[in-house]
């Protein structure tokens, strides 16, 4: 049993359900905890009630020392700040030998037990950023991205949680302050401070806008392939940092430079299973405050999505995705 936990608000909800159906799409025996950061989400998730997930609200969750600092931390800052208390309070809620911390933004093509593998009897498991040079801020983000973290329920990897939680909960800002960033940059030492880190290698793993520049990419079937240095590899997921749906009248797919077959292959497909779900969740519920058109109707959005596309990357595999979106 693989046991995953991520965190959202409601306006990350179509993220979180496309998070979902990839793990349902490409995971063996999986359980997803999520942690809804605002009551109208935890409602819309019990409303949904998906397969192998718990939903926890904040209530449950939130203890004195989180809710001490809270006021002090702006959104993003308070979700960073609680990352390790998710995996924490998951490992020792529900007795979990096993727990890895997921982003809600990223989407899996292969079954992540086979990222997991690599650790052996390694109790913890690193993703790196493996920055294209042009976008190595290594000295200010970190060399490890928080995106996939896995615990085990083992002495040394707890401690090193604890120590982690403690560390967020005394400083996590979205500011470099005395070799400090957020979340992140606590862990560039881990491999020297603790026995039992493992460091991903699996190229497959942690691909993302900051990175892919150094990556070739092919659909072979319904199978995805990356070349990293010379060797092949099947994507085992990729990271949506940075997408937004601004109006109808704006995307932003993100801050970096992307390979037009990239844009073609992963987001063309994946634009428009977030599209499904807003679709949905606006019949759930017409009030949801989500990323999406300011017109309240895809027609706008999609006609000058498939015109950005066109214009920037003048890929014609996006014409096929387009169509695929919903009404």
């Amino acid at each position: 049993m693989l046991n995953f936990c991520t965190l959202f608000d409601t306006k990350f909800l179509p993220y979180g359900l496309n998070l979902h159906s990839s793990l349902m799409q490409h995971a063996g025996s999986f359980h997803l905890y999520i942690f809804a950061f605002d009551d109208k989400c935890h409602e819309v998730l019990l409303k949904l009630n998906l397969p192998h997930t718990t939903v926890i609200s904040l209530s449950e969750f939130e203890d004195e020392a989180l809710l001490a600092i809270k006021p002090t931390r702006t959104r993003g800052e308070y979700c960073w700040t609680c990352t390790p208390s998710t995996i924490l309070y998951c490992i020792n809620t529900f007795g979990l030998e096993n727990c890895t911390y997921i982003d809600s933004d990223i989407y899996f093509y292969e079954d992540p037990v086979h990222l997991l593998q690599e650790m052996g009897e390694k109790e913890i498991l690193l993703t790196l950023h493996r920055y294209t040079p042009k976008y190595d801020e290594t000295h200010l983000s970190g060399k490890f991205c928080v995106q996939f973290m896995t615990f085990k329920n083992k002495p040394e990897s707890l401690a090193a949680l604890d120590w982690w939680r403690n560390a967020c909960i005394d400083w996590c800002y979205n500011r470099v302050e005395d070799g400090k960033f957020g979340d992140q940059k606590y862990l560039d030492d881990w491999e020297t401070c603790f026995d039992n880190v493992h460091v991903l290698q699996n190229p497959g793993g942690g691909v993302a806008p900051w990175n892919v520049q150094q990556y070739g990419i092919e659909q072979k079937g319904s199978e995805t392939y990356v070349t990293f240095e010379g060797r092949e590899y099947k994507l085992n997921f990729y990271h949506f940092h940075g997408l937004r749906f601004l109006s109808d009248s704006k995307l932003s797919l993100c801050e970096y430079s992307l390979p037009r077959k990239v844009v073609a292959l992963l987001y063309g497909p994946y634009i428009s299973l977030y599209l499904q779900h807003y679709k949905m969740l606006k019949q759930l519920d017409s009030s949801l405050d989500l990323w999406l058109p300011a017109g309240r109707d895809l027609s706008t959005f999609k006609k000058n999505t498939l015109n950005f596309l066109k214009g920037k990357y003048n890929i014609h595999r996006i014409n096929k995705f387009v169509k695929a979106w919903p009404n």
